[in-house]
């Protein structure tokens, strides 16, 4: 028995669009149906938007040591994703209070993403990071995760200088141990 194709169907020439052709142009091509322009440059503000990590002041400082470790699965998973976001470059926009890194632990409301003592945690770290690369960093600021700036970051935080705000932290101890061994199986790179 032979089928029959539906000849509205085999008469179609259209084409899928592509998502992105970024090896071979500096522009994403994306389908009308998302309200959004049919090409977009890299450069426009929306996309910027979407392709920022949102973290809040301390975890400039969690991200230096972070080697898979966590609350949670979900948590660990998480920020597993963040890691490899933030090792490919992607811009760090700075927060108040619960960032992209908090996400699984949001909904609990006695998390202590939502305590004071992480507030002040979040303005140490500021402070410190704020002084080390000679710049304010208030919620908004914009920071690029350079392997420079890693490197610097990660030297005075084995030295102790940006560690302020690690105190009374539960993780310190597992950062200690991370930046004595030099750094060994961090997700960030460097």
């Amino acid at each position: 028995r032979r089928r029959t194709m539906d000849p509205s169907k085999s008469d179609r020439k259209e084409r899928a669009e592509p998502i992105a052709n970024l090896p071979f142009a500096p522009e994403i091509q994306i389908r009308p149906l998302l309200g959004i322009p049919k090409r977009v440059k890299l450069t426009d503000d929306w996309y910027k938007a979407i392709m920022t990590v949102r973290l809040r002041a301390h975890h400039l400082l969690c991200m230096l040591t972070y080697v898979g470790k966590g609350y949670s699965p979900a948590f660990v998973e998480n920020y597993e994703v963040i890691a490899t976001r933030l090792s490919a470059g992607e811009e760090i926009e700075l927060v108040a209070g619960p960032d992209d890194i908090c996400g699984p632990l949001t909904a609990d409301p006695e998390a202590h993403c939502h305590g004071a003592s992480v507030i002040e945690r979040d303005r140490a770290a500021a402070d410190a990071v704020a002084r080390l690369i000679g710049s304010p960093l208030p919620p908004g600021a914009r920071i690029t995760p350079s392997a420079a700036l890693i490197a610097r970051l990660r030297k005075t935080f084995a030295t102790g200088e940006i560690r302020a705000a690690c105190s009374g932290c539960e993780w310190s101890g597992l950062c200690d141990s991370v930046a004595d061994g030099g750094y060994l199986g961090v997700r960030v790179a460097p």
